[in-house]
């Protein structure tokens, strides 16, 4: 095959929806195993942001000293985990690691790629400055993991839930846009006088509603909020704690750092987001969406009931990071259904 840039145009959409869903299926992976990072309070195990360099992990034992040493300088070394052994620091690095490995491989999976469809003219007009735009994202998206992960290094043993729900909505924002741009290139494929899909105002509604969803479970998990009551649909015996709400905070502290009524929010303010997402299920259906509208009926009905059994399981790592990928798969599945419904009608 050559290299040299041909003279002419020639647009390879579907090519490039293929690689996209590839890079967003790795998104995806990233997603879950940041869950996983989260949940098994990894995350402040690397202390040094080396995005060359860190690339290659401790390799003898006197680098993995190295790695431990710096760790214990942390607050969450003094004030959790002191007497933790060489081995057990090794457990929590292994899923930071991986989760900074995964985030550098879909920079190259993007970045490489991007460049020979440029270079071969192979991209459609117009489409060159979104696909700019998503990989500035994922470069946006590196720093915002360091700056949530220096928030647990100097003065806290953990990171800001605030950070951490910044980290995880542009990851999913990434994501949808992921889906989004390959679903209007495979139609360009199809029809190339297609115009890129809008979105319609139910979409709109839908993803504001899941997301600020998304964005109260991203405060649940950074405030371990999920621990404070495990029973539902009462917390303890009431529908609301005694005492839940602190009357020395202002409302908005309480909103947003009480972990009780993070949680108490965060069970119920899940039945609006639903029917929002049905409600556009059902307007994809009378479109003649099936698939996506039966995606998020589904998903909307295993994504509750993992709700709970997180709740009820005390938080067990393989139905919570269950959840947190359900609520991804939502997320797909409501673009895509809201890419259907915004999509221009030929005439």
């Amino acid at each position: 095959m050559s290299i040299a840039r041909p003279a002419a145009a020639s647009p390879r959409p579907s090519s490039i929806a293929r690689w996209l869903l590839i890079v967003a299926c790795m998104v995806f992976a990233m997603v879950v195993v940041g869950g996983i990072t989260r949940l098994t309070e990894s995350g402040l195990s690397m202390v040094r942001w080396e995005p060359i360099s860190g690339t290659v992990p401790p390799l003898n034992e006197a680098q993995w000293q190295a790695e431990f040493d710096g760790y214990k300088a942390t607050p969450e070394y003094h004030k959790i985990n002191r007497g933790m052994t060489l081995g057990e620091f090794k457990g929590i690095f292994f899923w930071e690691y991986l989760h900074r490995l995964i985030g550098r491989t879909i920079g190259l999976v993007f970045a490489l790629p991007l460049l020979w469809f440029w270079w071969r003219r192979a991209i459609p007009q117009g489409y060159g400055p979104r696909l700019s735009a998503l990989l500035a994202l994922g470069a946006l998206q590196g720093a915002i993991g360091w700056w949530m992960v220096a928030s647990g290094l100097v003065d806290r043993p953990d990171v800001s839930h605030l950070r951490l729900a910044t980290h995880l909505i542009a990851a999913l924002f990434i994501f949808s846009g992921l889906i989004w741009t390959a679903m209007d290139l495979f139609r360009f494929a199809r029809d190339p006088a297609a115009r890129p899909a809008r979105l319609p105002g139910i979409g709109i509604l839908a993803l504001a509603l899941l997301g600020t969803q998304i964005m109260l479970g991203a405060f649940t998990a950074g405030l371990d909020a999920g621990y404070a009551f495990s029973s539902w649909p009462l917390m303890g015996d009431r529908l609301f704690p005694a005492g839940g709400w602190l009357a020395d905070w202002s409302a908005r502290a309480n909103l947003v750092d009480n972990p009780v009524v993070v949680q108490f929010v965060h069970r119920w303010f899940a039945w609006i987001a639903a029917a929002g997402v049905l409600l556009l299920a059902h307007r994809a259906r009378r479109a003649g969406a099936i698939g996506p509208a039966h995606a998020i009926a589904t998903l909307v009905a295993v994504q509750i009931g993992l709700g709970i059994a997180t709740l009820l399981s005390g938080v067990a790592l393989p139905i919570a990071v269950a959840h947190q990928a359900t609520a991804a798969l939502l997320l797909a599945s409501v673009v895509a259904a809201s890419h259907r419904l915004g999509t221009p009608r030929t005439t």
